[in-house]
């Protein structure tokens, strides 16, 4: 189900004026001028900065666009942060010096006070501190940027820890997103080529995105739902939830006490290899995609843990991914066709799977695919370097302007993160290995004859259902246009750019007539009389810098 787009009000940016001056300030900062001009944004900017518009800091102008970008975004704070993670994971609509800078994004957050966190316990539980815990550490395991972690002991002795999230962090973000939305519906609409680049579609991506992460209870469910799908297999631990503390703003679990899968000096101690560790990590990766359809949407090194078992333990589940069965079928048929070399098949799989801003050259593309084939022919399918053959896949959709679903994007890059995982802990291993029985054995379930009668049957219902509906529709259709209600909607694209340089010739032009009649009055007053010599100098001082500065805003727009 496609979510609601966010409240577009053009009065919204009025209401958070504070935070939109701090935003233009940050773009006009970081050499992002020109654009403030354009969205005609410099309104937004105090007196001072107006008069001072080409004043900033000329180191951060020198800087690369890419790095302004990314500079920008960490001085706009947290939710701009996580906006800017989100981009980064989709090189089919950004550049891809943009996407490389954008990886670097940190958050640098301070921990909030103990006496908050236990009142946010407090209020949330119904109870006192010392009633729900035997222990509760007042000082912080862990901050980020929603939340932070503090280590607790339970009544029956277990080591538990609690998330508490930030106090005001839904208004921060809320407010934020609202204004990120009408940036990205102004460029749209004054930059009809950044179409192509779905600035709408990505705030609205990164909306349902970090809306999630702050349903703690959903981050919960998907911890438990991991636990009740793995646990009879003894390669991965997944901690228990304690649901009678868990409520609104926080959750409680057990506390692992597991090693970094990067603290090379604790895996030795293990009793198995390290290569072991790092093949089950990705078997169960594969498991858990191919066969129930649900992923760990972010398998950065900080969120395994080694158990002294040698078992792994995966934690923080606020970003999960899920795989429909339909994309996972072409995400099949795009790695069986590289391995066949079909070009004609991959051609289809690739227009499937994306969705196109333009029309598409199937000679080039087909041509782009042949070369992309040809990267990877002869080689085992289990031999194949999987992130460096979705990057290539990746880049020949954005090439070809062909957006990528979101869920496919999603895995592509937890593939691409998990096998850089797993290389550091076994150079030799190749997770390819550990998905090639998922993928063939997908294959071959797809041509058994229950499932092709079952898609039979589905077709056909899906195909009742249009002829059931065709006659309401069509008469619904025709009845408005008896009544004269059938509406074709037309948006001239680059109207308001237009209207706005219209605007903006005519205030140059109104300024320049009152300086000229300032100028022409003190020369008047001038000449009639000398005694009012002290009048019209201040007149012809004002009338001089309204001209200095109508030059040079006339010299700095470019246009003569």
């Amino acid at each position: 189900m496609q979510e609601k787009p966010l409240d577009s009000n053009p009065l919204r940016l009025l209401r958070n004026l504070r935070r939109s001056r701090e935003i233009v300030t940050v773009l006009v900062n970081y050499g992002f001028d020109d654009l403030v001009d354009q969205l005609g944004l410099r309104r937004y900017l105090r007196w001072g900065r107006r008069l001072l518009f080409w004043k900033r800091s000329e180191p951060e102008v020198k800087l690369t666009r890419a790095k302004r970008i990314r500079l920008a975004l960490e001085s706009l704070g947290v939710t701009f942060i996580k906006f800017g993670q989100v981009v980064s994971t989709r090189p089919d609509l950004v550049p891809r010096d943009v996407v490389n800078e954008l990886e670097k994004l940190q958050e640098r957050v301070p921990s909030f006070p103990s006496e908050t966190a236990i009142e946010i316990v407090e209020r949330e539980l119904d109870g006192s501190i010392d009633s729900l815990f035997a222990e509760f550490d007042r000082k912080p395991l862990a901050a980020g940027s929603l939340g932070q972690v503090h280590k607790a002991r339970h009544h029956d002795g277990t080591e538990l820890v609690v998330k508490i999230k930030r106090p005001d962090i839904d208004r921060v973000i809320e407010q934020d997103l609202s204004l990120m939305y009408e940036l990205a519906t102004m460029i749209e609409r004054h930059f009809p080529d950044a179409e192509v680049f779905d600035p709408v579609g990505l705030v609205n991506q990164f909306s349902r995105t970090i809306r999630r992460e702050l349903q703690f209870t959903r981050e919960a469910r998907s911890t438990d739902e991991f636990y009740r799908l793995f646990q009879d297999d003894a390669t991965l631990y997944v901690p228990k939830i304690y649901w009678d503390m868990t409520q609104g703003d926080i959750i409680t679990m057990e506390y692992i006490d597991g090693y970094r899968i990067d603290d090379d000096e604790q895996l030795k101690n293990l009793p198995i290899s390290p290569h072991d560790v790092a093949a089950n990590g990705a078997r169960i990766f594969m498991k858990m995609t191919f066969e129930f359809g649900i992923f760990h949407a972010d398998p950065h090194p900080g969120n395994f843990r080694v158990l002294p078992d040698g078992s792994l333990c995966l934690i923080d589940y606020g970003m999960i991914g899920v795989l429909e069965e339909e994309r996972r079928d072409l995400l099949v048929d795009l790695l069986l066709n590289v391995a066949k070399k079909d070009t004609a098949k991959l051609v289809d799989v690739v227009l499937n799977i994306g969705k196109a801003k333009r029309a598409v050259d199937h000679q080039l593309l087909r041509a782009d695919l042949r070369d992309f084939i040809g990267n990877y022919y002869g080689i085992p399918l289990d031999q194949i370097s999987v992130g460096k053959m979705l990057t290539d896949f990746i880049n020949i959709l954005a090439i070809h302007r062909i957006r990528c679903p979101v869920d496919i994007m999603l895995l592509i890059r937890a593939l691409i993160t998990l096998e850089g995982v797993a290389a550091r802990m076994a150079p030799d291993l190749n997770i390819a290995q550990e998905m090639e029985p998922y993928i063939y054995k997908i294959s071959s379930e797809r041509y058994h004859p229950r499932a092709i009668a079952n898609r039979i049957w589905s077709e056909a219902c899906s195909l009742s259902k249009v002829m059931h509906d065709l006659p309401e529709q069509v008469g619904r259709t025709l009845g408005k246009l008896s009544d004269d209600e059938l509406r074709i909607h037309l948006e001239h694209k680059g109207i308001d750019h237009l209207t706005t340089e219209m605007d903006r010739s005519g205030n140059r032009l109104a300024i320049g007539m009152v300086m000229s009649s300032l100028i022409l009055a003190s020369a008047i007053t001038i000449s009639s009389d000398t005694r009012l010599v002290y009048v019209s100098i201040p007149i012809f001082m004002m009338s001089s810098l309204l001209g200095i500065w109508l030059i040079y805003g006339v010299f700095r727009s470019g246009r003569l």
